[in-house]
C-alpha cells in the first residue's frame, strides 16, 4: 500500500479492526518515510445482482428501489420502519446468497409478497395489485379470498 501523502510504497500496517458486522477490515498504516497514519478498508468485492425486467431488459439489483417499493405498500399501516428494513435485509441477504447473479423481477416480487403477508395483509394486497397487475376486481377477490 502506497502513502497518499508521499506516495512512499512501503507503509506498515499499526492496527487492524473488523467492522460491527465483519465485513469490512479496518487498517491504520504508518508510512516509515514521512511517519504520517492514515485509514484503509478493505472488503470483499461481491458481483453486482443484475434482475431481469419482464421486458426482457437487465438492470443492477438497487437495495434503495426494494425498500421504497416495500415502504409505498406500508404506507399507512402499522408496519414499522424497522420491519421495512428487515424485509430489503433478508431480500437482500437472500439474493447475494444465491448461485446466480441474474434473478428475474418475479422472485424479488414474489419474496416481498412473502414476508408482507405475514407482517400486514393490507400492505400485502397493496404489494399484489400493484405486482401481479390486477386488471378487475375479480382479480382483487380472487386474492383476497386465498388471505381469509
Amino acid at each position: 500500500m502506497f502513502c497518499p501523502f508521499c506516495k512512499h510504497t512501503d507503509t506498515e500496517v499499526i492496527e487492524t479492526r473488523l467492522s460491527e458486522d465483519e465485513t469490512v477490515i479496518r487498517r491504520r498504516r504508518q508510512c516509515p518515510k514521512c511517519e504520517k497514519r492514515f485509514t484503509t478498508y478493505e472488503r470483499i468485492e461481491e458481483l453486482p445482482i443484475l434482475v431481469i425486467k419482464r421486458d426482457g431488459r437487465r438492470e443492477r439489483f438497487s437495495r434503495e428501489k426494494l425498500r421504497e417499493g416495500v415502504m409505498k405498500a406500508c404506507e399507512k399501516t402499522a408496519v414499522t420502519a424497522d420491519q421495512i428494513e428487515m424485509i430489503t435485509n433478508s431480500i437482500e441477504s437472500d439474493l447475494k446468497q444465491r448461485d446466480n447473479t441474474e434473478v428475474e423481477s418475479g422472485v424479488i416480487g414474489n419474496l416481498v409478497a412473502k414476508y408482507l403477508k405475514k407482517i400486514d395483509k393490507i400492505a400485502y394486497i397493496r404489494f399484489a395489485s400493484v405486482f401481479r397487475r390486477f386488471v378487475d376486481l375479480e382479480d382483487f377477490e380472487k386474492e383476497l379470498k386465498k388471505l381469509l
